[in-house]
Protein backbone atom coordinates (compact mmCIF):
# COMPACT_ATOMS: atom_id res chain seq x y z
CA UNK A 1 0.00 0.00 0.00
CA UNK A 2 1.39 3.36 -1.03
CA UNK A 3 1.14 5.67 2.00
CA UNK A 4 2.90 9.04 1.98
CA UNK A 5 0.99 10.78 4.79
CA UNK A 6 -0.20 9.56 8.19
CA UNK A 7 -2.49 11.66 10.38
CA UNK A 8 -2.97 10.73 14.03
CA UNK A 9 -5.53 11.49 16.66
CA UNK A 10 -3.64 12.39 19.86
CA UNK A 11 -5.44 11.39 23.08
CA UNK A 12 -5.89 7.65 23.38
CA UNK A 13 -3.95 7.04 20.16
CA UNK A 14 -0.43 8.46 20.56
CA UNK A 15 -0.56 9.46 24.22
CA UNK A 16 -2.30 7.88 27.16
CA UNK A 17 -4.55 10.57 28.58
CA UNK A 18 -7.33 8.22 29.68
CA UNK A 19 -6.51 8.56 33.38
CA UNK A 20 -6.28 12.35 33.10
CA UNK A 21 -9.57 12.62 31.18
CA UNK A 22 -11.33 10.39 33.70
CA UNK A 23 -9.98 12.42 36.65
CA UNK A 24 -10.97 15.71 35.01
CA UNK A 25 -14.53 14.53 34.41
CA UNK A 26 -14.81 13.22 38.00
CA UNK A 27 -13.48 16.52 39.38
CA UNK A 28 -15.97 18.52 37.26
CA UNK A 29 -18.94 16.34 38.17
CA UNK A 30 -18.07 16.61 41.88
CA UNK A 31 -18.22 20.42 41.61
CA UNK A 32 -21.73 20.17 40.15
CA UNK A 33 -22.96 17.32 42.38
CA UNK A 34 -23.35 14.96 39.46
CA UNK A 35 -22.69 11.22 39.53
CA UNK A 36 -21.89 9.00 36.56
CA UNK A 37 -20.71 5.40 36.35
CA UNK A 38 -17.22 4.61 34.95
CA UNK A 39 -18.99 3.20 31.86
CA UNK A 40 -20.89 6.46 31.32
CA UNK A 41 -17.73 8.54 31.78
CA UNK A 42 -15.96 6.39 29.19
CA UNK A 43 -18.59 7.44 26.64
CA UNK A 44 -17.75 11.10 27.27
CA UNK A 45 -14.16 10.41 26.18
CA UNK A 46 -13.81 11.32 22.50
CA UNK A 47 -16.42 13.89 21.45
CA UNK A 48 -15.64 17.62 21.80
CA UNK A 49 -16.21 18.79 25.40
CA UNK A 50 -18.90 21.26 24.39
CA UNK A 51 -20.95 18.42 22.90
CA UNK A 52 -20.57 16.29 26.04
CA UNK A 53 -21.35 18.98 28.61
CA UNK A 54 -24.26 20.44 26.64
CA UNK A 55 -25.86 16.99 26.56
CA UNK A 56 -25.46 16.77 30.38
CA UNK A 57 -26.40 20.31 31.45
CA UNK A 58 -27.00 22.93 28.73
CA UNK A 59 -27.25 25.77 31.27
CA UNK A 60 -23.93 25.10 33.05
CA UNK A 61 -22.07 23.62 30.06
CA UNK A 62 -19.70 26.57 29.53
CA UNK A 63 -18.77 26.77 33.22
CA UNK A 64 -18.26 23.01 33.37
CA UNK A 65 -15.84 23.22 30.44
CA UNK A 66 -13.83 25.88 32.30
CA UNK A 67 -13.70 23.65 35.40
CA UNK A 68 -12.69 20.61 33.35
CA UNK A 69 -9.95 22.40 31.39
CA UNK A 70 -8.47 24.04 34.49
CA UNK A 71 -8.11 20.64 36.17
CA UNK A 72 -6.94 18.97 32.96
CA UNK A 73 -4.12 21.45 32.36
CA UNK A 74 -3.07 21.60 36.04
CA UNK A 75 -2.82 17.81 36.36
CA UNK A 76 -1.64 17.09 32.81
CA UNK A 77 2.02 16.30 33.51
CA UNK A 78 1.18 13.95 36.39
CA UNK A 79 -0.70 11.58 34.10
CA UNK A 80 0.32 11.77 30.47
CA UNK A 81 2.74 9.34 28.78
CA UNK A 82 3.23 8.11 25.21
CA UNK A 83 1.83 4.67 24.44
CA UNK A 84 4.36 1.83 23.92
CA UNK A 85 6.47 2.00 20.71
CA UNK A 86 4.99 5.35 19.65
CA UNK A 87 8.25 7.32 19.71
CA UNK A 88 10.23 4.55 18.01
CA UNK A 89 7.58 4.17 15.30
CA UNK A 90 7.45 7.94 14.61
CA UNK A 91 11.24 7.99 14.27
CA UNK A 92 11.15 5.17 11.72
CA UNK A 93 8.30 6.76 9.76
CA UNK A 94 10.08 10.10 9.69
CA UNK A 95 13.25 8.40 8.38
CA UNK A 96 11.13 6.98 5.53
CA UNK A 97 10.04 10.55 4.68
CA UNK A 98 6.42 9.81 5.56
CA UNK A 99 4.60 13.09 6.29
CA UNK A 100 3.15 13.07 9.81
CA UNK A 101 0.35 15.19 11.25
CA UNK A 102 -1.90 15.37 14.32
CA UNK A 103 -5.67 15.92 14.12
CA UNK A 104 -7.24 16.40 17.57
CA UNK A 105 -10.60 17.55 18.96
CA UNK A 106 -8.74 19.07 21.92
CA UNK A 107 -7.81 22.76 22.24
CA UNK A 108 -4.40 23.81 21.02
CA UNK A 109 -2.83 24.44 24.46
CA UNK A 110 -3.51 20.92 25.75
CA UNK A 111 -2.44 19.31 22.47
CA UNK A 112 0.93 21.07 22.44
CA UNK A 113 1.48 20.32 26.15
CA UNK A 114 0.99 16.61 25.43
CA UNK A 115 3.27 16.59 22.40
CA UNK A 116 6.02 18.49 24.24
CA UNK A 117 5.84 16.43 27.45
CA UNK A 118 6.18 13.14 25.57
CA UNK A 119 8.85 14.39 23.16
CA UNK A 120 6.56 13.81 20.17
CA UNK A 121 6.48 17.46 19.12
CA UNK A 122 9.51 17.06 16.84
CA UNK A 123 7.78 14.62 14.48
CA UNK A 124 4.69 16.46 13.24
CA UNK A 125 4.71 18.87 10.32
CA UNK A 126 1.16 19.99 10.98
CA UNK A 127 -1.05 19.95 14.09
CA UNK A 128 -4.77 20.63 13.67
CA UNK A 129 -6.69 21.24 16.91
CA UNK A 130 -10.22 22.21 17.97
CA UNK A 131 -9.12 25.87 17.65
CA UNK A 132 -8.25 25.49 13.96
CA UNK A 133 -11.59 24.30 12.60
CA UNK A 134 -15.27 25.19 12.50
CA UNK A 135 -16.38 21.54 12.45
CA UNK A 136 -14.41 19.07 14.61
CA UNK A 137 -14.27 15.30 13.91
CA UNK A 138 -16.31 13.29 12.90
CA UNK A 139 -16.66 16.04 10.27
CA UNK A 140 -13.93 15.66 7.61
CA UNK A 141 -12.80 19.31 7.93
CA UNK A 142 -9.84 18.69 10.32
CA UNK A 143 -8.52 15.83 8.16
CA UNK A 144 -8.90 17.86 4.97
CA UNK A 145 -7.20 20.84 6.62
CA UNK A 146 -4.23 18.71 7.71
CA UNK A 147 -3.93 17.26 4.19
CA UNK A 148 -4.05 20.73 2.68
CA UNK A 149 -1.29 21.93 5.02
CA UNK A 150 0.90 18.98 4.00
CA UNK A 151 -0.01 19.05 0.31
CA UNK A 152 -1.21 15.47 0.75
CA UNK A 153 -3.31 13.34 -1.54
CA UNK A 154 -6.32 11.47 -0.10
CA UNK A 155 -5.42 8.27 -1.94
CA UNK A 156 -2.03 8.07 -0.14
CA UNK A 157 -3.18 9.30 3.30
CA UNK A 158 -4.02 7.26 6.40
CA UNK A 159 -5.95 8.53 9.45
CA UNK A 160 -5.19 6.68 12.71
CA UNK A 161 -7.39 6.92 15.82
CA UNK A 162 -8.93 5.25 18.86
CA UNK A 163 -12.48 6.52 18.44
CA UNK A 164 -15.25 6.20 15.87
CA UNK A 165 -14.94 9.98 15.29
CA UNK A 166 -11.49 9.37 13.79
CA UNK A 167 -12.63 6.58 11.49
CA UNK A 168 -15.72 8.51 10.33
CA UNK A 169 -13.74 11.72 9.72
CA UNK A 170 -11.16 9.78 7.72
CA UNK A 171 -13.75 7.99 5.62
CA UNK A 172 -15.63 11.24 4.93
CA UNK A 173 -12.35 12.83 3.81
CA UNK A 174 -11.74 9.91 1.45
CA UNK A 175 -8.59 8.58 3.15
CA UNK A 176 -7.62 5.15 4.48
CA UNK A 177 -8.25 4.60 8.19
CA UNK A 178 -6.70 2.62 11.02
CA UNK A 179 -8.13 1.86 14.45
CA UNK A 180 -5.93 1.08 17.46
CA UNK A 181 -6.54 -2.05 19.50
CA UNK A 182 -5.62 -0.18 22.72
CA UNK A 183 -8.70 2.05 22.39
CA UNK A 184 -10.30 2.57 25.83
CA UNK A 185 -13.66 1.62 24.34
CA UNK A 186 -12.29 -1.65 23.01
CA UNK A 187 -11.04 -3.00 19.72
CA UNK A 188 -14.26 -4.86 18.89
CA UNK A 189 -16.35 -1.72 19.04
CA UNK A 190 -13.91 0.12 16.80
CA UNK A 191 -13.99 -2.73 14.27
CA UNK A 192 -17.73 -2.14 13.77
CA UNK A 193 -16.81 1.14 12.01
CA UNK A 194 -14.79 -0.89 9.49
CA UNK A 195 -11.41 0.85 9.48
CA UNK A 196 -9.06 -0.13 6.65
CA UNK A 197 -6.58 -1.48 9.23
CA UNK A 198 -6.53 -2.41 12.92
CA UNK A 199 -3.21 -1.81 14.70
CA UNK A 200 -2.44 -4.27 17.50
CA UNK A 201 0.52 -2.07 18.40
CA UNK A 202 1.94 1.10 16.86
CA UNK A 203 4.78 -0.76 15.13
CA UNK A 204 2.18 -2.40 12.84
CA UNK A 205 2.29 0.87 10.90
CA UNK A 206 5.81 0.04 9.76
CA UNK A 207 4.58 -3.16 8.10
CA UNK A 208 1.70 -1.27 6.47
CA UNK A 209 4.01 1.32 4.90
CA UNK A 210 6.54 -1.37 3.98
CA UNK A 211 9.45 -0.48 6.28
Amino acid sequence: MNIHTILFDLDGTLIDTNGLINASFLHTFEQYNLTFTPEEILEFNGPPLIETFRSIDPINADNMIVTYRKHNLAEHDNYVTAFPYVLETMEQLQKQNIQLGVVSTKMSKGVHMGLKLTGLDRFFETVITFDDVINPKPHPEPVLKAMEALGANASTTLMVGDNHHDIEAGKSAGVMTAGVAWSAKGKERLLTYEPTYMLEEMTDLLKIVGV
